[in-house]
């Protein structure tokens, strides 16, 4: 049992980098005290792939406590 329940664990922890990585920075960096310019992409595109990813990320972090905590108190 605690095999099958570290597999997730570890599975959990590997979506949860994977979906953080995708995300995109909110941070505007020098650019913006430059004063440059952006591109101005499909705003409901970009917004629903990140709430996507956010969710995501919420899930597998909530997932990887929990079974963590399962784990700690099964060991």
């Amino acid at each position: 049992m605690t095999t099958v329940i570290s597999i997730l664990v570890i599975l959990c922890a590997l979506f949860m980098i994977v979906t953080v990585l995708l995300q995109s920075s909110n941070a505007a960096g020098l650019g913006s005290i430059a004063g440059e310019v952006t591109a101005n992409m499909n705003k409901t595109k970009a917004a629903s792939v990140e709430s996507k990813l956010a969710l995501g990320t919420k899930i597998s972090a909530a997932a990887f406590v929990v079974l963590s905590l399962v784990l700690w108190i099964i060991g």
